[in-house]
């Protein structure tokens, strides 16, 4: 028994020293590169996330507004830009005319004066509708927006034509395998350098579709992406890089990357070396929906040399302060 013992500890050693020896960063310099940000449906109207569920309208919980854009439009996603975003995520819906309609909500209730469910329109009655109309930052009194969001929702054709050399990440909001046959077929039209551009994330029957179709689009399926992180986490001390991660994507919330194998220079060259775009989440907490890295406390936790991806609500805030920091 005692030399089982002795074996097992010397077992225990040598996995430990290489696990550390594998994974420190002490011994690796910060990868080349800066960081790469991505704003979350644009530059957006910011709300409370407090008590927040799936079905929640935000537009009803706004904080008082510090400028007049409104998410998923042509002017957010410019003004994203300007503020130095790097990727702009925004949602898509398809339409009974063949479309895709770039908006966030499933039904057009909560943020507009229209009614049902976004997909069960045409993009011409799409387009007629005031996208700034829900918003109020005080119980419903006022709605500072209201009539400042009239054919503001565009179409992907329209997001796609205005920014020809941008990335974006595009967030299927169904699991309705059909929409991603739709959208394979959409982006197999375009030119290689353009589609190499998109990434794709969502339910996980049509993006994963997406990418089965079409190699070069890196997604995150709800599947990959929790499947890429729990993977690692179990199998990253020694170097592997889960087949899901390879798809294109990682999400790791802030408060979870510190314990990443390899964080935070080993990790980034390990998945710069796997083509696996990383973005860092705000800190989860168990509420529902996506925070970002939304405020310069969280950014500061970020190591030194960080080139890997960062995700925000607010690139007002943070584009600024990275791109200065950058130059």
């Amino acid at each position: 028994m005692k030399k089982f013992l002795r074996y097992l500890l010397l077992a225990i050693t040598v996995f430990a020293a290489f696990a550390w020896h594998n994974n420190t960063s002490l011994l690796s310099a910060p990868p080349s590169g800066k960081p790469v940000l991505l704003a979350h449906r644009g530059l957006a109207q910011t709300y409370s996330r407090e008590d927040l569920e799936r079905d929640t309208c935000t537009a009803t919980r706004i904080n008082p507004p510090e400028h007049e854009f409104i998410e998923n439009t042509l002017p957010s996603v410019e003004a994203a830009f300007a503020a130095g975003a790097d990727v702009v995520e925004f949602d898509i819906h398809p339409t009974t005319d063949g479309q895709f309609a770039v908006f966030h909500d499933w039904t057009l209730d909560c943020r507009t004066e229209g009614k049902g469910r976004t997909r069960d329109h045409a993009m011409s009655d799409l387009k007629r509708l005031d996208v700034g109309y829900g918003y109020t930052a005080d119980g419903g009194k006022t709605f500072p927006l209201r009539g400042k969001g009239v054919g503001l929702m565009p179409t992907l054709d329209e997001v796609l034509a205005r920014f020809p050399d941008k990335r974006f990440l595009i967030n299927i909001k169904s699991n309705d395998l059909s929409e991603g046959e739709k959208l394979a077929a959409y982006l197999a039209k375009l030119a290689p350098d353009a589609r190499a551009r998109l990434m794709a994330y969502g339910g996980t029957l049509p993006t994963e579709l997406v990418h089965e179709k079409l190699a070069d689009v890196a997604i995150g399926s709800k599947k990959s992406l929790q499947c890429c992180l729990l993977g690692y986490a179990a199998l990253g001390w020694s170097g592997y890089v889960p087949a899901a991660c390879r798809k294109g994507m990682m999400l790791v919330p802030l408060n979870f990357a510190p314990w990443l194998w390899g964080w935070p220079h080993k990790f980034q060259q390990r998945m710069q070396s796997a083509g696996v775009d990383v973005f860092v989440l705000g800190p989860y907490d168990g509420s529902f929906g996506t925070s970002g890295v939304d405020d310069l406390g969280q950014l500061a936790a970020l190591p030194n040399g960080y080139a890997g991806g960062i995700w925000t609500n607010r690139i007002d805030r943070i584009g600024p302060k990275v791109r200065g920091a950058a130059n």
